[in-house]
């Protein structure tokens, strides 16, 4: 293949993972506190045998946009929004997780969960028993927990030097990937909100449009450089047979 295929090629993979990256985030435009995604790119540059260079395109990584998303209030007594950084620490299967969708409930058990049932952990790295006999919770600013008999617990609320090396998982949940969390501070908790998603559907649905087109655009450079090619190569045949 000519330097000018390898060029299309590699600009047609480095699109189909930008799209992938707009339709994953557009597939989660209401999926509570999710971070909308963006595909890194860089410039690769390759000799060739003239000494000259190809500049070819490549995706590098996702970054994600840690820009709160729109708190809605919900009036739920155990929905509960950060306002500011920090994560919810959830425990399930084993393993600890992070997550910042507060829409919690409780278990058969009594225990503060999450949707998908992993432990909320309190502050000190427990499970949170509530008994809804006690009457309305209350769940302030800071964390604490409680109820018309006095304080129940605190939420365990952790923040991360680097929230970009956080590994997404399923369900709203992140793994630490190795860092150590600490305790958040200048954060407050929203109790009867949520937070949702920052994804902003008009943007995202614009950067597909374009994706779409760009990609256009390349295929049908690629269509005319073959047909180039194939005309190349009959008139080469045909001098060749005279």
């Amino acid at each position: 293949m000519e330097n000018s295929g390898h060029i299309s090629l590699s600009s047609q993979m480095m699109l189909r993972q930008h799209l992938d990256v707009v339709a994953n985030n557009l597939a989660n435009i209401n999926t509570n506190a999710y971070r909308a995604e963006r595909l890194v790119f860089a410039e690769q540059l390759q000799e060739v045998q003239n000494g000259d260079s190809l500049s070819f395109v490549q995706g590098l990584a996702t970054i994600r946009d840690l820009t709160e998303g729109q708190k809605t209030s919900t009036g739920g007594d155990l929905d509960l929004a950060i306002a500011g950084r920090g994560f919810f620490e959830v425990a399930g299967e084993g393993e600890t997780y992070y997550t910042r969708d507060g829409a919690f409930r409780l278990d058969d058990d009594g225990e503060l969960v999450t949707r998908a049932g992993h432990k909320v952990m309190d502050d000190g790295g427990s499970p949170i028993q509530l008994d809804q006999v006690d009457g309305p919770i209350a769940i302030g600013k800071d964390g604490v927990i409680s109820s018309g008999d006095g304080p129940l617990g605190k939420l365990k609320v952790v923040a991360f030097e680097n929230e970009q090396s956080l590994v997404k998982l399923r369900a709203g949940l992140y793994d630490a990937d190795g860092q150590t969390p600490e305790a958040a501070e200048n954060f407050e908790l929203l109790q009867g909100i949520l937070e949702k998603s920052n994804v902003i559907g008009i943007a995202e649905m614009n950067r597909m449009m374009q994706i779409v087109q760009s990609y256009k655009s390349i295929s049908s450079l690629v269509d005319q450089e073959h047909e180039r090619q194939r005309r190349a190569i009959e008139i080469l045949g045909a001098s060749m047979a005279s």
